[in-house]
């Protein structure tokens, strides 16, 4: 132990780690600045739920504010994409410039590790019906798997027909990528007709090489974390990076600490920034990095947080799709959120106060509802008397 964090440095540490510690833009954003938020974070957690707006979208917004969507799409759709989708922490948009890294993850899949159990299962049996979808791809790629004749499957995410089986083992394996979306629905194609040349002829790293590199894109990505936190931005295994963290350590790369009130070891990436002050204001997705590992969450901030889409409505105890607000360097409220397009509102359903939030959370909090509607396209934002903060958030918004 070399030296004491205190949990506010660590959270404003965290958060500057994240892009939360600068201005946002004040004029309009553009491919530099959004790439530069991306090569920052390392990846966009997507997610098929779109009560707000799918999830992907969210982040660049908390960080930089009102961005032309179609930017985003562009980097992970076009010619020039400068994205590419695979499975990291959970599915996600990724640099191009990661994709070597993530090869050994798709050798893996190919012998039929690193996936879900059932679909390497189905794959050993089904080898022929694999091939088939390949070939159906490179003769007709971009192609979704619906475009199958027949690919019927029972509905619902389990209820996969034996075609979109085959797509999504392909995927895991590397064999074909994602070339663009037709509303949320995946074209796939082969990976060398949709990423840069210099970006799939290029060399592969040994496995060790790319968790090593992965683990040190997620400590500057968090800023400073316990082995777990690292661990979970790509999802690796313990024996994965057993061995990896003690040599960023030696290197240099990485500083060992004590976080107040933390009982695990913590490591500092040695070029964080350790701002005396964070004044961000941002609503997060349920699937942002600074939240998305809820015992991190917890650990920082004191915020228990759970999704409830799941849950019955009876028993949920904030909502359907709750966003925590950061004002800050803390997360002082959470509200449940939607966006009713046909009608053109921003609806509050229930808004929370956290323990301890600032005296002007209800004003910041408009402030930063009326930018998302701007955003969104949608007309006015309506506020159910639902939560300790929904009575001042009304009033304030409706002044």
């Amino acid at each position: 132990m070399k030296e004491k964090i205190s949990l506010k440095q660590a959270r404003r540490i965290a958060l500057a780690a994240q892009g939360f510690a600068d201005p946002r833009p004040s004029g309009p954003i553009a491919w530099r600045q959004m790439n530069k938020t991306l090569s920052r974070i390392g990846l966009l957690q997507i997610d098929s739920v779109s009560v707000v707006v799918r999830a992907h979208y969210m982040p660049l917004f908390s960080r930089l504010g009102p961005y032309p969507r179609d930017l985003l799409d562009k980097a992970a759709n076009s010619k020039k994409r400068s994205l590419f989708e695979y499975w990291a922490h959970e599915a996600s948009f990724l640099p191009v410039d990661t994709y070597p890294l993530m090869r050994w993850r798709m050798q893996r899949a190919e012998r039929h590790e690193e996936m879900y159990t059932g679909l390497a299962k189905w794959a050993q049996r089904n080898t022929q019906l694999i091939d088939d979808i390949y070939g159906e791809v490179v003769a007709r790629g971009p192609i979704a798997a619906s475009d199958i004749d027949d690919a019927k499957g029972s509905g619902g995410w389990w209820g996969w027909s034996d075609e979109k089986h085959a797509f999504e083992w392909l995927f895991w394996a590397g064999r074909i990528t994602t070339a663009s979306r037709r509303g949320f629905e995946r074209l796939y194609d082969l990976p060398e007709r949709v990423l840069p040349a210099s970006i799939y002829n290029g060399a592969i790293p040994q496995a060790a090489d790319a968790h090593r590199e992965l683990l040190r894109i997620s400590a500057r990505a968090l800023g400073i974390a316990t082995i777990g936190d690292l661990r979970d931005y790509f999802r690796l295994s313990p024996a994965d990076v057993k061995g990896r963290v003690e040599e960023l350590v030696e290197s240099g790369e990485l500083l060992p600490v004590r976080v107040e009130g933390w009982s695990q070891q913590a490591f500092l990436h040695t070029g964080a920034r350790m701002p005396r002050k964070v004044e961000a204001r941002a609503l997060l997705a349920p699937f942002d990095p600074v939240v998305w590992e809820r015992s991190r969450a917890e650990r920082l901030f004191g915020f228990r947080y759970r999704i409830e889409i799941y849950t019955p409505a009876a028993k949920r105890q904030f909502g359907y799709y709750v966003l925590p607000f950061l004002l800050g360097d803390t997360i002082a409220a959470r509200i449940d959120l939607k966006a009713d397009r046909p009608a053109g509102v921003l609806r509050v359903q229930a808004a929370y106060a956290e323990p301890g939030a600032p005296a002007h959370t209800a004003e910041a909090l408009a402030e930063e509802l009326r930018l998302m509607a701007q955003w969104l396209e949608l007309e006015r934002i309506e506020v159910v008397p639902a939560g300790d903060l929904a009575p001042a958030l009304a009033d304030i918004l409706a002044s």
